[in-house]
């Protein structure tokens, strides 16, 4: 008698290599899984990062991906070097050198200026981004000799700190929310100092809840998913939602959530939950003064 593969249902916390995009990392996970005979109806990744770029990819498998969405919006943590004196067209190692500078910082003048990018501040995106321009990615157009403008949006640097310096580098850290690019952050920099620079290291260093402490290399995941109980080399749904109340349901409220219906009378305060019914995830809900309303349903 043939055993069924088991359903995946968890987050893979990817250590990303350098060179590989988002979407690579998602396929090697899928070959990887093929390999041992499991083949995942849905997988995806919850953030994209550059190809030159490492560290942190959550790869959502199952019903974690329902909760990819609430990944994009989450806070992101980086390091990064900045090289002084080049600023290139990609604002990265990759691009074309545009402008130089002879101008290098001091500590003291770099460590003066970083208030200036801590909080609520405005960014121009770089032109070689995904954001689309007139249904064309940004990326696309500049490659292809257009100039890009893009619109100013507004990001919130939560903190950011040098940690280390030479002659024509400085390496800080920095925890940002949705929609920052490390690039711009950069070459905003390296212009308030009166130079110019361009991103020549980044590494992702937390996304949401998840840390390179729980992050993983491919070849170790591959060689891990070879012992039995694949499940245990995942985290489970639950710890993309650690910052997320528990709500616990009885098994006719479970059941009217699992269709959609929403609950009255619930004395839980306002707020988002986790409906679980014992151990097990129901729902993703919000509760307002009138009821309990389903944001997200598992089927677990």
């Amino acid at each position: 008698m043939t055993t069924s593969p088991p359903t995946l249902n968890g987050w893979l916390i990817l250590d990303k290599p350098l060179g590989l995009s988002s979407a690579q990392g998602v396929a090697a996970t899928k070959r990887i899984l093929r390999g041992i005979g499991i083949r995942p109806d849905r997988i995806g990744h919850g953030g994209t990062l550059d190809p030159l770029a490492t560290g942190v990819l959550p790869i959502a498998i199952g019903e974690a991906t329902k909760l990819a969405g609430r990944m994009l919006d989450a806070t992101k943590a980086y390091d990064f070097t900045v090289q002084w004196g080049a600023a290139t067209a990609t604002e990265d190692a990759e691009g074309e050198v545009t402008a130089t500078s002879d101008r290098r910082p001091a500590l003291t003048e770099i460590e003066q200026i970083l208030p200036q990018f801590t909080g609520l501040i405005a960014q121009v995106p770089p032109q070689y981004s995904a954001l689309k321009v007139d249904g064309k990615r940004a990326y696309a157009l500049a490659r292809a000799g257009e100039h890009v403008e893009l619109a100013v949006r507004h990001i919130t640097i939560h903190s950011l700190a040098l940690v280390a310096t030479t002659r024509d580098t400085a390496t800080l850290s920095a925890s940002v929310s949705k929609g920052t690019y490390i690039r711009s952050l950069a070459r905003d920099i390296a212009l308030t100092l009166g130079t110019v620079g361009h991103v020549t290291m980044l590494r992702r260093t937390k996304a949401g809840p998840f840390t390179l402490d729980q992050a993983i290399s491919l070849d170790k995941f591959a060689s891990l998913v070879q012992e039995p109980g694949v499940e245990q080399v995942l985290l489970p749904l639950m710890a993309g939602l650690d910052d997320i109340p528990a709500l616990s349901i009885d098994p006719e409220q479970a059941a009217a959530l699992r269709q959609g219906r929403r609950l009255f009378g619930h004395p839980a305060s306002p707020g988002t939950y986790l409906a679980c019914l014992g151990a097990v995830p129901v729902a993703l809900v919000e509760i307002d003064p009138e009821a309990v309303r389903v944001l997200r349903g598992f089927n677990l």
